[in-house]
């Protein structure tokens, strides 16, 4: 048995609740390492974890793993949250994490970093910056803090698209006030993060 990776994520497309428990013992390593593989470090606190259809069908078969969802109704509802994650071909879809472990310190530093979400850029070599549309399925801000997590969302045009797969450089950045830093991507990571884009 293994996690087909059709393009799109449908009910028919995923395993049981049986089939995904005898999968996930063997297999549950790899996808580790895979997601491991597109995450990116932005300074000490951020991480930009670059999503793909198989850490989508991984998250949805966990949600239905731990829920014990089995209904058609319930398995739609997962699906309809976390396929919209997966990259389309044109993009570059990921979750950031503000990763403050001190709870005082996390409170204070999610206050100072309003709006850095929408200041999270791609770079590729020789093209503008590409700043992120950020959650479009919900507001995850208000007046006094951002969220911990954000949906991204980097729309590449067909040269930028062209120059990753021809091998040129991409920098992750963000240029909020508060949070300056950027981190080119290491190969290996954008060798994965090239085979998302058409």
């Amino acid at each position: 048995m293994t996690m087909q990776l059709t393009g799109r994520i449908t009910p028919e497309s995923l395993m049981t609740l049986e089939a995904y428990a005898r999968w996930r013992k063997q297999h549950k390593a790899e996808v580790m390492a895979h997601r491991q593989l597109r995450s990116v470090a932005l300074g000490d606190h951020v991480n930009v974890q670059f999503e793909s259809e198989l850490t989508m069908r991984y998250q949805i078969q966990e949600m239905l793993r731990i829920e014990k969802i089995f209904e058609e109704e319930g398995i739609r509802q997962e699906i309809d949250v976390y396929a919209p994650m997966v990259p389309d071909g044109g993009n570059w879809k990921a979750t950031m994490l503000i990763e403050y472990p001190d709870v005082n310190e996390r409170r204070r530093e999610l206050a100072r970093l309003i709006g850095v979400a929408e200041r999270m850029f791609v770079e590729v070599e020789g093209h503008p910056r590409v700043y992120a549309i950020a959650d479009e399925d919900l507001e995850r801000e208000n007046e006094e803090k951002t969220s911990a997590v954000h949906f991204l969302r980097f729309e590449l045009s067909a040269p930028m698209r062209d120059a990753v797969k021809a091998g040129a450089a991409v920098k992750v950045g963000c240029d909020h006030t508060n949070y300056p830093a950027h981190v080119a991507v290491g190969a290996e990571t954008l060798a994965s993060l090239a085979g998302d884009l058409k």
